[in-house]
């Protein structure tokens, strides 16, 4: 694949519009800088060559109407071929769709794919979904999905179904519904964990988020669907969006969820990779939400994977 390079010849200030209002700064650079590697376009916001109204931002920052964003000078990789989406995650997303209309849609995410390239990922769901649809002006996430789990994943097809759906996950108005399977038998039948939590970071650099009065309010309830043998299934439903909040909040409970590589058990793990578990079961199974354009409560619910309803079928039940 060769490479074309072309350098911006001078400093760029952008005034922000209505249709980039309240986007990210990480995703309006993306977007601008067509070809430049997200390394480098966090590393250019880290070090302070990129300005919102003369100060220093993160790339969290959302971009407000009239702020004047500096955009350095970079040099944009042309690539003479189109990006490469695996066969796997096409197939997937093609098959996905859930719910669409004018304004946003709603996609089964598979898992082991992330729902955005960076961090040594090359490409996710946001990027296939562009290149599959050419035409799609507008797609971004309106929310996340860890890389290993699968399930009811929104993507706005419209700025202002954007900042919309945004509006109504700040106001918890979004009700979310996982399935979880547990490692061992769970005695409560229901439970409400509000351990607060703090993103850290581990001496390997991976990133890690631990219980900690010094973290952010996080609330999980955990409703008991099934006793196992050796394990138990679970309803979670997150009233707060944390970072791996539902996977912290089973651990801390003492059974955390089956195949979780980072807070879970590294032997019960092992026991269940043997008998068939080869990813971490947890599933976003149901989205909840007023319609924002027509009002219409929305329902949307996404089958869990055949692979572990196959799985659960052998379990032996108590």
């Amino acid at each position: 694949m060769s490479i074309e390079e072309s350098a911006l010849p001078q400093v760029a200030f952008v005034e922000i519009t209505e249709d980039n209002c309240d986007q990210r700064l990480d995703n309006f650079l993306i977007t601008r800088l067509k070809g430049v590697p997200k390394s480098h376009i966090y590393r250019i916001v880290r070090k302070g060559e990129v300005r919102v109204n003369k100060g220093r931002v993160d790339v969290k920052y959302r971009l407000v109407a009239g702020d004047i964003v500096r955009v350095p000078p970079v040099r944009v990789a042309e690539r003479s071929e189109e990006s490469y989406v695996p066969q796997g995650l096409q197939a997937a997303l093609q098959q996905g769709i859930l719910y669409e209309d004018e304004g946003f849609l709603i996609v089964n995410k598979p898992a082991g794919f992330a729902v955005h390239g960076g961090s040594g990922v090359s490409s996710g769901i946001i990027e296939g979904l562009r290149l599959m649809r050419p035409e799609a002006h507008f797609l971004e996430l309106v929310h996340r999905l860890d890389k290993d789990t699968s399930g009811c994943l929104l993507i706005a097809k419209k700025r202002s179904a954007l900042r919309k759906l945004h509006e109504l996950f700040r106001d918890d108005q979004v009700h979310k519904t996982y399935l979880a399977l547990l490692s061992g038998q769970w005695a409560r039948k229901k439970l409400v964990v509000t351990a607060p939590l703090l993103k850290n970071v581990s001496k390997g650099g991976e990133r890690i988020v631990v219980i900690s009065q010094s973290g952010k309010a996080a609330e999980t309830l955990f409703k008991r669907l099934q006793l196992f043998r050796n394990a138990t299934l679970v309803e979670a439903s997150p009233k707060t969006g944390r970072t791996h909040q539902i996977r912290v909040h089973a651990a801390s409970l003492g059974h955390p969820i089956v195949g979780d590589e980072r807070y879970g058990l590294d032997e019960v793990n092992k026991v269940f990779k043997n008998k068939g578990y080869k990813r971490m079961f947890l599933h976003a199974e149901t989205l909840k939400f007023q319609h924002p354009v027509t009002g219409i409560l929305m329902s949307i619910s996404a089958p869990l994977p055949s692979q572990l309803e196959n799985l659960l079928k052998h379990e032996e039940q108590v």
